[in-house]
């Protein structure tokens, strides 16, 4: 296939690393739970696809996310991969879970907001960080790469806009504690390109520059991909992105899917930029994922490729 044409344009970087999280963020949403040995074929074939940072899961405890509960049984399926697998940790408990089964990458999730934290965490956004400190420190101990995902940084759906400033406050504060990278989360949908522009350029003027900083657009408005440009503009290299579009948020009922990594690598292949991935693999993971859930995938890039080859 000639599509889509490369042209590219000026200001934007040569590659991107995509942050796949379809098989963690994607799959956590879902009514009913994913057979373990279905996740692990999903990881295992967006591997082969190309991607090369694929989310594998949470060590939360099962009663806040029943659909992850099967950390401890996924986790050494796809260990071997040779990819990065970041997983997410809640507090120590979860960090020792994970590094006992020899996670070397992990994540803390972090609010820019009183609401979520309180929704998601049953924490203030102080005392959440309080709890990350250590479980930070203990990982950088272990050797592992810690990530910081930060939610609700561009609107909150109990608390509306959210400052800019205050956004910035809580991504200081897990660098500060030793995280490596940040991941700035629109969780609801509502950034648009000029708060993009905004938030970086806060970040970037109290020493928090583009090369730590990964985004996370939900596309409840149909903004993700003028986002993601807007951030690339930047000096932004990682994207974060779901495959098939899966995902939401289960503490945020007006999150909707997030960005589809077909839609985004469709566009960065557009513009010259190298993601390593095979477009045509992807597309065909994410058709087959979508016949495990029951259910058409979101992506338009999916569902326009897709129907070509029927």
């Amino acid at each position: 296939m000639t599509l889509p044409m490369v042209v590219p344009a000026a200001g934007l970087p040569a590659r991107v690393r995509i942050h796949e999280v379809g098989a963690r963020d994607g799959l956590q949403n879902e009514k009913s739970a994913v057979p373990t040995e279905v996740k692990a074929e999903f990881v295992r074939r967006l591997a082969d696809a190309g991607l090369t940072t694929i989310e594998a899961t949470s060590f939360v405890h099962p009663k806040w996310v029943p659909q992850l509960a099967d950390a401890e049984a996924l986790f050494p399926l796809v260990r071997e991969l040779p990819v990065d697998l970041p997983v997410l940790v809640p507090n120590q408990r979860g960090l020792d879970r994970a590094l006992a089964l020899g996670a070397r990458r992990v994540a803390v999730f972090a609010s820019a907001t009183e609401s979520f934290a309180k929704a998601n965490l049953n924490r203030t956004v102080e005392e959440s960080l309080a709890v990350f400190d250590p479980v930070v420190r203990h990982a950088r101990d272990a050797g592992a790469h810690v990530r910081g995902y930060v939610s609700m940084c561009f609107g909150d759906p109990w608390e509306g806009a959210v400052p800019v400033p205050q956004v910035v406050r809580v991504c200081k504060a897990l660098m500060d504690m030793g995280c490596q990278e940040l991941s700035l989360g629109d969780t609801i949908g509502v950034a648009t390109p000029g708060h993009v522009d905004a938030l970086l350029t806060a970040l970037d003027a109290e020493g928090v520059h583009a090369d730590v900083v990964g985004v996370h657009f939900h596309d409840t408005y149909g903004q993700a991909l003028a986002n993601t440009l807007a951030a690339l503009r930047q000096g932004v290299t990682t994207v974060d992105a779901s495959a098939g579009g899966l995902g939401g948020c289960p503490y945020a009922k007006s999150a909707t899917g997030n960005l589809a990594t077909e839609d985004l690598v469709w566009m960065l292949q557009g513009l010259g930029i190298d993601t390593g991935v095979d477009l045509g693999r992807l597309v065909a993971t994410s058709v087959w994922m979508a016949e495990q859930l029951g259910r058409p995938s979101p992506s338009r890039t999916v569902r326009a490729l897709s129907h070509q080859e029927q």
